[in-house]
């Protein structure tokens, strides 16, 4: 099984990808950032706004091809500023509070001044796991 899902952000289809892909139970989340539908983005300069809201639009993807939060593996970010990362961290734990999937955090350049984020993801679509197995 194959489920494939678009935002229907600018560069999607231009350059052919999916902001989410599912291939059996792996899924993968493209590198999503703070630009809203409008396309203006959202909260220039603070790295916790947009942290959350990219996570929504995360959680959002994973969704339309079957998957939820608690599937995460893995996160990875990518921030234009490392002193800002904190933000990044809180809205992180929010949103995986208790899922706890493996983090790698980058400085990097992204598209436009005030952007400070941009997260992808890694999740493997599992049956609830019983947290007093071992």
């Amino acid at each position: 099984m194959i489920r494939k899902f678009s935002s229907g952000g600018r560069f999607e289809e231009i350059g052919s990808y999916s902001r989410a892909k599912r291939v059996g139970p792996f899924v993968y989340v493209a590198g999503t950032t703070a630009i809203e539908p409008s396309g203006k983005l959202h909260a220039p300069g603070d790295c916790y706004a947009q942290s959350v809201f990219i996570l929504s639009r995360i959680e959002d993807a994973l969704k339309q091809v079957g998957a939820e939060m608690r599937h995460v593996v893995r996160t990875r970010a990518y921030l234009t500023d490392m002193d800002q990362a904190g933000g990044f961290i809180r809205a992180h734990g929010e949103a995986f509070l208790g899922i706890d999937p493996v983090l790698t955090g980058v400085r990097a350049g992204l598209t436009q001044p005030g952007m400070m984020v941009e997260i992808d993801v890694d999740a493997i679509v599992h049956e609830a796991l019983d947290p007093t197995a071992s």
